[in-house]
């Protein structure tokens, strides 16, 4: 029996889980419902999804709707028999009217060892964190975010110098390798889910460009998780003589410098700056209207003021 899907997704994290699902013969992927086309951009041309276009470059039929909740979005449902609705990264929690439309459920991977990190950043927050490891886990969905019982969760330990970018993408690849059995045998009612333990729930938000900002008093090795949890996005920077700089990758140093916070420092080819602990070893950058270059380079043409220091 052929297993009928209408799949949820936006992100580039949901495209291998899409490709996934739509090239197995024990499914139909008869829908895409993903996001609308956004202003992205210097020149802020609309942009699809990543979603989208991988859906069309599949031939499968997407729908774009500005709400789940808008009118018209549960009658275009409701045109699609699916057995299963699949949801990965698709940016707005399900209502109820809408879960009640597959026969056998919904189900949703996310991208966190649930019940911790339910929400937008689960990823960044694992590595701001220090947490070793992190994981996938599919749940049932319920209305309520992130908080339905658990169908599978696999763990996979954090790199040491992984950025959230890296880290993301290597967790899809492992939720595309791990959904199609699952489904399969979830639509067959073969899985018995089990529910979180909301003693131990913790949530994350949507990131801003302010929590990338560095704050040089916090010890080295937090600046450091940031500079790798703010990748690919917002990406981590500061200000020096009233220009924004990104810092896209730097390393905690073990010499013998005291530096204040924020105090830069050349050692030969290296760019030092000081935090609340160690130095820092800035080692690339981005400054405004640039592209990306290593910290040594940029620090040799921007000309700073005797006194600059990183704030």
């Amino acid at each position: 029996m052929v297993i009928t899907i209408v799949f949820f997704g936006t992100s580039e994290f949901a495209v291998p889980i899409l490709q996934s699902l739509a090239s197995d013969s024990r499914f139909t992927v008869s829908l895409v419902v993903t996001q609308p086309d956004r202003p992205a951009g210097r020149g802020q041309r609309l942009m699809p999804p990543p979603v989208k276009k991988t859906a069309q470059e599949m031939g499968l039929p997407v729908f774009q709707p500005e709400s789940l909740r808008a009118p018209g979005s549960r009658e275009r449902l409701e045109q699609v028999v699916a057995d299963i609705y699949v949801v990965a990264a698709y940016g707005e929690i399900l209502p109820k009217s809408i879960l009640r439309l597959p026969l056998r459920g919904a189900v949703n991977v996310h991208p966190s060892l649930l019940p911790r990190y339910r929400g937008a950043s689960p990823v960044q927050a694992a590595i701001l964190n220090g947490d070793e490891e992190t994981g996938i886990t599919i749940i049932e969905m319920t209305a309520r975010m992130d908080a339905g019982p658990i169908l599978a969760q696999i763990r996979v330990p954090i790199a040491p110098r992984e950025t959230a970018g890296e880290l993301l993408a290597r967790l899809a690849v492992l939720a595309s390798q791990t959904l199609p059995d699952l489904v399969e045998r979830y639509a067959r009612g073969d899985i018995v889910p089990i529910p979180q333990d909301e003693t131990q729930a913790s949530y994350t938000r949507p990131l801003t460009k302010e929590d990338a900002r560095i704050d040089w008093s916090k010890p080295g090795e937090e600046i450091e998780r940031l500079v790798r949890a703010m990748q690919p996005w917002p990406r981590a920077w500061t200000m020096v003589d009233g220009r924004r700089l990104i810092v896209t990758s730097l390393d905690i140093s073990h010499g013998d410098y005291i530096l204040a916070p924020g105090q830069i420092h050349v050692d030969q080819d290296r760019l030092l700056v000081g935090t609340g602990s160690v130095p820092v070893i800035l080692q690339e950058v981005v400054p405004e209207g640039r592209k990306s270059l290593s910290a040594i380079d940029w620090w040799r043409g921007a000309r700073l003021t005797p006194d600059a220091r990183f704030t």
